[in-house]
């Protein structure tokens, strides 16, 4: 069972790149059959995590992976789960 992480502290103001390395981190994912995301969007004023679960819901994203834990512990912190 893999993990990968992505934090997203140097890139929040980058529409683009947001966009872009959760694309490559989910793609990652499916091609080596990693179990775990955990995205690191970070606390501020919670636009950035309104973004990635935003994304994380388009349908094409959607199909990819099995389900979203947001952590209670920690709201700056998501998890994308996938099953193979």
């Amino acid at each position: 069972m893999g993990k990968i992480k992505l934090d997203m502290h140097g890139i929040f103001n980058n529409q683009e790149a947001i966009d872009r390395e959760l694309r490559r981190v989910i793609d990652q994912a499916v091609l080596k059959k990693i179990s775990l995301i955990e995205i690191i969007p970070g606390k501020g004023s919670g636009q950035l995590k309104k973004h990635v679960l935003r994304f994380l819901e388009e349908p094409s994203v959607k199909r990819l992976y099995h389900r979203i834990e947001k952590d209670d512990k920690n709201f700056g912190r998501i998890f994308v789960h996938f099953r193979f």
